[in-house]
């Protein structure tokens, strides 16, 4: 068993470039789609820009069920949550940067601009203490000895 907790939940999803946000529409059928966590705060829930025009904002706005996945190094960690669409120019503010520039050139008034709160719920871990290389010296280890790999998986409530 590998134990996580909700500071190693945080420092994943803030180093993380991208991550894929799940949902379910109407008709129960899943779409990801990748995105940036603008911030991501002390409890782990995510903010995210995203395009108001297009098949991802219909798709979230279809139903608040989401989760958030990342894989890096051996790890996957699996964030479930609900989201939120949030009117509030005064957040899109402190947020911006110009990474999102790129995105919307209409700047921050930008009429396609979207801001999404994910307040997360649970937050599920498989992976390797130590990162690539100890992933890559148990799958050898466990090759060459017929054993399985070390690492585990561990489930974290978040607050």
């Amino acid at each position: 068993m590998t134990d996580i907790s909700q500071s190693d939940v945080v420092k994943t999803l803030r180093d993380a470039p991208w991550v894929m946000v799940t949902t379910a529409r109407r008709d129960q059928k899943l779409i990801a789609h990748p995105m940036v966590p603008m911030e991501v705060t002390e409890d782990a829930d995510a903010w995210f820009f995203v395009s108001l025009s297009g098949g991802q904002a219909d798709a979230l706005q279809q139903g608040s069920e989401v989760n958030i996945a990342v894989s890096s190094a051996g790890t996957w960690l699996s964030v479930s949550g609900r989201a939120e669409f949030v009117d509030d120019p005064a957040k899109i503010d402190e947020l911006w940067n110009s990474d999102a520039e790129e995105w919307f050139e209409g700047g921050r008034t930008d009429p396609s601009l979207g801001l999404l709160h994910v307040t997360t719920e649970s937050a599920q871990y498989w992976g390797t203490p130590g990162g690539a290389v100890r992933s890559i010296a148990e799958l050898v280890k466990s090759r060459v000895t017929g054993g399985r790999p070390a690492g585990g998986t561990d489930t974290v409530p978040l607050d």
